[in-house]
């Protein structure tokens, strides 16, 4: 590689990090205890306890459920119905009308065994706090948009540093770290290492973040695009007069895609259906297609089966990116190796920033001279330092 080169890929590494640095940072702090968040619910005692039942198998209608949760809210229709995966709990979500906006909506979640209300999700609390900081900083789509722009950032200061590894191990073992030296060489000898080390899993983190802080844009367009096609020979139908079952639409939509379950069913009127069906949206059975959505439309008046198709490519990867930005699809086991590489980011970015503090006077060219020699102490000579310990 030429001077210039290397010193045009440094350059880019240098401004993308120190530009990016500060946010990544708070990235990953508020991401650690997020990896987390069941585990932490469970050992705080915050997470809601299942009272038992004489038949823990047993489900109730869910239009038994539906009437019990519009009871508590006089002249509210339901807007959504979704199931957790862990617990029988079905979450109904209502609101003054189909089309009601979010900040109208109420959700409420009710035991699938009793029909018997249970605590909903509490989005508030240090956890929530989190979130919200580590989604949009408090700042709605612009502080999203924001932190996308970040994570682009982050994942060329990764190609960077990548590139301008080679030429700075290029004297140097894999791993070694030169503790007998300078202080600051240590840490760049840290910072490298753990850097390459890292590397991919940065790569898929940062990635994956940059697709979710787009996951308004890419629902609305699949809104605007595929449902559209989906439901266009049927918006000219009128709006049923009376809802049919919506036990019969879940039955309806799990005949029509066997060995799949019902993930969550947007009711008529709203922004995921059309003012005339139930859209059932099915998922897998496996740890990989249950983050996948299948969505099946029913006639709300009929309870017959109209049509199913399968999500784009786009919303298949906005689906796939939001469990494996936290590991949260492979267990406990993968939850820890997501943790222990944030902590190793966490020392990169550290480590990146002292190594910056400590050289802010040295011209590029010095910089330079350093990657081309792998920092040895005599960058003229032409055998390489020796090594004296190895991480």
């Amino acid at each position: 590689m030429q001077r210039n080169t290397i010193r045009i890929w440094y350059l880019t590494h240098k401004w993308t990090s120190l530009i990016c640095t500060v946010f990544l940072l708070m990235l990953c702090i508020t991401g650690l205890p997020l990896i987390f968040e069941h585990e932490i619910e469970d050992l705080t005692g915050e997470a809601y306890i299942m009272p038992p039942v004489a038949d823990e198998g047993a489900r109730v209608s869910l239009d038994r459920v539906l009437a019990n949760a519009l009871a508590s809210r006089p002249g509210e229709v339901g807007l959504f119905m979704s199931f957790d995966e862990d617990r029988p709990v079905v979450n109904v979500t209502s609101g003054p009308a189909p089309d009601a906006p979010g900040a109208e909506m109420t959700l409420m979640s009710l035991d699938w065994r009793t029909g018997n209300f249970v605590p909903a999700p509490d989005e508030g609390g240090v956890m929530g706090f989190l979130l919200q900081l580590h989604t949009d900083m408090f700042l709605g789509l612009p502080g999203m948009l924001f932190l996308g722009a970040m994570g682009l950032l982050f994942f060329v200061a990764i190609v960077s540093g990548v590139v301008i590894y080679a030429p700075f191990m290029r004297k140097l073992d894999f791993g070694t770290v030169r503790t007998n030296r300078s202080a600051r060489l240590k840490w760049l000898d840290y910072h490298n290492l753990m850097g390459i080390v890292t590397v991919m899993w940065v790569s898929v983190v940062g990635l994956t973040g940059v697709i979710n802080t787009l996951s308004d844009q890419i629902t609305t367009l699949w809104q605007y695009d595929q449902l559209s096609e989906m439901t266009g020979d049927y918006g000219s139908m009128s709006a049923p007069t009376q809802l049919a079952s919506v036990q019969a639409a879940l039955n309806t939509a799990q005949a029509a895609a066997p060995g799949m379950r019902v993930q969550f069913v947007a009711f008529p009127g709203g922004g995921f259906s059309t003012k005339r069906h139930y859209a059932v949206f099915m998922q897998g059975n496996t740890a990989l297609t249950k983050k996948l959505l299948t969505p099946a439309l029913i006639d709300a008046e009929t309870g017959t089966f109209t049509t199913m198709r399968s999500m784009p490519w786009y919303m298949q990867a906005l689906l796939l990116s939001q469990p494996l930005h936290f590991g949260d699809y492979g267990g406990l086991p993968l939850k820890i190796l997501w943790g222990l590489m944030d902590l190793f980011t966490i020392v990169v970015l550290l480590s990146g920033l002292y190594l910056w503090l400590g050289k802010r006077g040295s011209s590029v060219e010095a910089r330079v001279r350093e990657l081309e020699s792998g920092g040895r102490k005599n960058p003229e000579a032409k055998e390489p330092a020796r090594v004296e310990t190895q991480a």
